[in-house]
């Protein structure tokens, strides 16, 4: 019996403690404390643009200086010129270039970029804008400033806006087959499974040279 009521009271103490160590919230008080992860992508990604971004393009390494640097010592072209938040084969490089546009397309302008070094056909992309290449290819992105991936991929989804609404526009607009252009973008490149006969440019500046302004 005093066995009974011993576990009786020790079984009470346990759902007390349960109970209390328990707190709920309506949804309503979740919706009007301060949230956390309240984060203002746009606002992020513009000043990223503005202060870091486009300032730093002259930082770019040129088409075929890279190419001509991947064939020779791939190690040493990753190592120098890329970039990438993650652990991997998947890494990022800020490239420039200028050259003639052979092809205008729904979805991508060919440009043949010239050079010194050489000549290298790209394909500079102007419907499909996505992924992290823009964002990561400087180096320049502050993790401490995230605190969640979600913060950080919408940063990547408004570059990639900016550019699709504001770079593309104006520039497919008067795109023409035969003209000059200097492009700055970002490509992706595996450095496991290397292919540079297919380099796709995320654009972050285009010019077609000698182009009347609007």
């Amino acid at each position: 019996m005093k066995k009974s009521i011993k576990y009786g009271i020790m079984l009470l103490v346990a759902l007390v403690l349960a109970y209390n160590s328990v707190y709920f919230k309506s949804l309503s008080e979740v919706k009007a404390s301060p949230a956390s992860d309240q984060f203002d992508a746009a606002t992020y990604a513009n000043k990223f643009w503005n202060t870091k971004l486009t300032p730093g393009l002259n930082q770019a390494v040129e088409i075929n200086a890279l190419i001509s640097l991947l064939k020779a010592d791939k190690a040493a072209a990753f190592t120098s010129h890329s970039h990438a938040l993650g652990i991997g084969n998947i890494r990022y490089f800020l490239v420039k270039g200028e050259g003639e546009i052979t092809a205008v397309g729904e979805n991508t302008v060919t440009v043949v970029a010239t050079s010194e070094e050489g000549q290298q056909p790209v394909k500079i992309e102007t419907e499909f804008v996505y992924g992290n290449a823009v964002r990561d290819a400087q180096g320049l992105i502050d993790l401490t400033d995230f605190t969640s991936t979600m913060h950080l991929n919408s940063v990547s989804e408004e570059l990639n806006k900016k550019i699709r609404t504001e770079v593309v526009p104006p520039f497919k607009a008067n795109a023409k087959k035969g003209q000059q252009v200097q492009f700055v973008g970002a490509i992706e490149l595996n450095q496991e499974h290397l292919r540079l006969d297919e380099i796709e440019v995320m654009p972050v500046s285009l010019e077609l040279v000698g182009a009347s302004p609007n």
